[in-house]
Formats: structure tokens, C-alpha cells, sequence
């Protein structure tokens, strides 16, 4: 069901103040930013090891990230499952009791399939599914 870790998203106000640190600092490989419109986000991914870290810059007030970030402040969001079969997963984990915030995949960062699990349902963490479904490049 679940293949890895692929991802973890940190909430951050600025990818230009905290780049430097991943990049500098920690010497982590800066494989790509894009703006995610649907959900007025501006990402960019990092390699860690097998991992990478997704940091997660709002562009807008009213962004999830941004009201997240407003009650929590900066820090991790969320960690990325990797999956195969996304729909079959949502079914499984619905199934098992566990509410979805999307009952149906939508389109991530980097071309990704993604869904999420609803916090609330797994003691407070935001745990994100995340199919990619052939991509290749810095999301792969």
C-alpha cells in the first residue's frame, strides 16, 4: 500500500528568507519551485537522502498554508505517502474508518495525484497520499 515516505511539507512565510538554510546551511539540492494556483501556494523541493522536503510558501491570506501557518506558525505540515492505485487507497483507508478531506485525488505539485487525510482522524497529523503516476523530474 505504502511504497515510502516521499515527501514532507514544511510551512514556511518566505522561501526566499528560509531557502538559505536548506540550501547553505544543511546543503540540501534545490530540485525545483512552482506556484501550485489552486491552492495559491509557491513550493519548492528539496533532496534529503530518499526524502524530500516540500517547503510550502503561501501566496495568498486565504490559503490553507497561510491559515495554518497563522494558528500554528512555521513548521511541518504534513507528510507525503507514496502510493500506487490512489483511488484504490481512499476507498481502503474510507473504508477503514479514516475521513478524507478529498474523496477524489486532485492535482499536486509537480504533477502529482494527491488526497489527504483528515487530521482529526489520525491523532492530529496531516498525512497527504501521493501518487505520481509516471512524473519524472524533481517530483519523481
Amino acid at each position: 500500500m505504502i511504497k515510502k515516505v516521499d515527501h514532507i511539507g514544511i510551512a514556511v512565510r518566505s522561501l526566499e528568507k528560509t531557502l538559505p538554510f536548506y540550501t547553505e546551511v544543511l546543503n540540501l539540492p534545490l530540485l525545483g519551485i512552482e506556484e501550485v494556483e489552486s491552492e495559491k501556494l509557491r513550493v519548492a523541493f528539496l533532496q534529503a537522502g530518499e526524502t524530500k522536503l516540500e517547503l510550502l510558501e503561501p501566496l495568498s491570506e486565504e490559503s490553507a498554508v497561510a491559515k495554518f501557518i497563522e494558528k500554528r506558525g512555521e513548521g511541518i505540515h504534513h507528510i507525503a505517502l507514496g502510493v500506487e492505485s490512489i483511488e484504490e487507497r481512499i476507498m481502503e483507508i474510507k473504508e477503514k474508518g479514516i475521513r478524507m478531506i478529498q474523496d477524489q485525488p486532485k492535482l499536486g505539485a509537480g504533477g502529482a495525484h494527491v488526497a489527504f487525510m483528515h487530521p482529526k482522524s489520525v491523532s492530529g497529523v496531516l498525512f497527504e497520499l501521493c501518487e505520481k503516476k509516471g512524473k519524472k523530474g524533481y517530483h519523481e
